[in-house]
């Protein structure tokens, strides 16, 4: 039987989700009204809005008629983890869109960076909202490794989107970097959806022991990859001189991945510190 629980709407997470509702469907409503393009970084960013948009409404949806409780996954492993995400998918598109899109004189699309930079924080305080506090009993994706794992896909994602034009296989070097990022970000995707679907009995063995042992080995592939991929993208390559545009120009998505290789490896040491602590230290405290 189906319940209506109105207090869901009426908690400070419920009322940051409706606003978040709005400023998504503002920002893509704005980009839309002024006409359709090709170019893939304006779908992806109409995606953005319109994905978060939707999800965010389910989550209403279904916490407001306590359907949640029906559904065989950790809810809220997966709305935080879901909030994570939007956070980092509105703030990449709240700077790809203006930088490619927007102009001084082009009042929607300004319009529609307001809006999806107002989204962006209202997903960040979505998310101080769900992420487990210190002593709380919560589920793993609340907890920093648990966010730091979303991270961790996400910068990945990006790394792919950034290599799908360019040819990696001429150096076996940067096939070794691009199966560094497959690698690390299909144990990533594991850890979350295995998390969201209350799998993680089926790991064999501890889970928090495999957790840190995939991390310390992330740590050390992501640090050949910081060392390899601009020594070798960059052998013989220097920046045309038409490379004006930031996320138009192959040689400029190749610093982005260059940089995006060396923000993952601050995330995954991060991680391991932060996962060594919570096993070594506070379990024996």
């Amino acid at each position: 039987m189906v319940t209506l629980d109105f207090r869901t709407l009426t908690v400070p997470v419920g009322i940051v989700r409706m606003l978040e509702v709005i400023f998504t469907c503002i920002s893509f409503s704005l980009v839309a009204s002024v006409g359709h393009r090709t170019e893939p970084f304006w779908t992806w960013c109409m995606f953005t809005w319109c994905f978060c948009f939707c999800i965010t409404i389910l989550i209403l949806v279904l916490e407001f008629t306590s359907l949640k409780s029906k559904l065989p996954i950790s809810w809220d492993d997966f709305t935080t983890a879901f909030a994570m995400l939007a956070t980092l998918m509105v703030l990449a598109a709240s700077v790809i869109y203006p930088d490619s899109f927007a102009c001084s004189t082009c009042s929607k699309q300004i319009g529609a960076t307001v809006t999806s930079c107002v989204a962006f924080i209202l997903y960040a305080i979505e998310v101080g909202l769900t992420r487990a506090k210190p002593g709380e009993i919560s589920g793993f994706l609340s907890s920093v490794p648990g966010l730091l794992k979303v991270l961790e896909a996400f910068v990945a994602c990006i790394i792919f989107i950034c290599l799908g034009d360019y040819n990696y296989a001429q150096y076996p070097g940067l096939q070794w970097c691009v199966a560094v990022y497959s690698i690390c970000f299909i144990f990533a995707l594991i850890v979350i959806l295995f998390t969201i679907g209350r799998l993680l009995s089926l790991f064999p063995g501890p889970f928090n022991k495999i957790l840190i042992g995939c991390n310390v080995l992330a740590v050390l592939m992501y640090a050949t990859a910081v060392v390899v991929w601009p020594l070798y993208s960059f052998k013989n390559n220097p920046r045309p001189n038409n490379c004006s545009q930031v996320v138009a120009c192959t040689w400029n998505k190749l610093v982005v991945v260059s940089f995006m290789t060396c923000f993952n490896l601050v995330a995954y040491i991060v991680d391991t510190v932060y996962s060594f602590k919570l096993v070594f230290f506070v379990s024996t405290t």
